[in-house]
């Protein structure tokens, strides 16, 4: 999953994985809608996505604390949030009625917040959380090979862990309030999402609505169809891109 890239660093050029969080890259999916918003206030800085996934070539089911859950289906959605100037990203699965069923922190290099093309590169450890706060720290190894082959420097393999456990040390500490904080980013990519099919749909008052409306070009970008093999999942059983 995700594009694999070289990337500088520390003015050393390796390859890694970056992970675009409109999920362009997952071919599970067969069709999808994806919404995007950048926020700027007190409460959030950085961008949001929504997909939605209208159709899936079968549902994914992963192992998350002992408990086994299906989190991609038909018409769940994966929220993604996405943080400036932080070494971490979320990716919230939700059914089809938008309950929370796994919080998904992924541990990164960089967080590149750029609309259109927010994306990830990944530092491979992960930490996955349960709606009830338990957690469990995933794709240790993942990390390891990525230090043995060169791909990151021992400092970043370190301070891959110092994210990590500070992320498990606010879960303990408080997750009620990390999950009213990402509510709030799913109400206002909520919001968003409303406002474009509002717009869509809301005919112009100047001309007779005698034809079909085109299609919107970010309604164009946002649909994705995939005829690819399904690749295989990774350790912690979850596909990402």
């Amino acid at each position: 999953m995700g594009e694999t890239v070289l990337y500088n660093n520390d003015k050393e050029l390796v390859t890694v994985k970056v992970k675009y969080i409109d999920k362009r890259h997952w071919r599970r999916i067969i069709d999808r809608e994806y919404t995007e918003v950048k926020v700027n206030n007190n409460k959030f800085k950085g961008i949001i996505g929504l997909v939605t996934m209208k159709k899936v070539r079968e549902p994914l089911e992963v192992s998350v604390v002992g408990q086994n859950i299906i989190v991609a289906d038909d018409n769940y959605q994966w929220l993604q949030i996405l943080p400036e100037k932080k070494r971490y990203s979320i990716t919230v699965m939700l059914d089809d009625k938008g309950n929370p069923l796994e919080y998904y922190f992924d541990i990164n290099l960089k967080n590149v917040t750029q609309k259109g093309n927010a994306r990830t590169i990944d530092l491979c450890l992960d930490v996955l959380v349960l709606p009830n706060g338990s957690y469990e720290l995933v794709d240790e190894d993942d990390l390891q090979r990525a230090l043995d082959t060169g791909q990151i420097s021992k400092k970043q393999y370190h301070e891959a862990y110092v994210i990590a456990h500070q992320l498990m040390i606010k879960i303990d500490a408080d997750f009620p309030t990390m999950q009213d904080k990402i509510m709030y980013c799913y109400h206002k990519i909520k919001q968003k999402a409303k406002g474009q099919k509002h717009s869509k749909h809301k005919p112009k008052a100047h001309k007779h609505n005698t034809h079909k409306p085109k299609q919107h070009a970010q309604d164009k970008h946002h649909r994705h169809t995939s005829t690819h093999k399904q690749e295989q999942p990774k350790s912690s059983n979850h596909e990402k891109s």
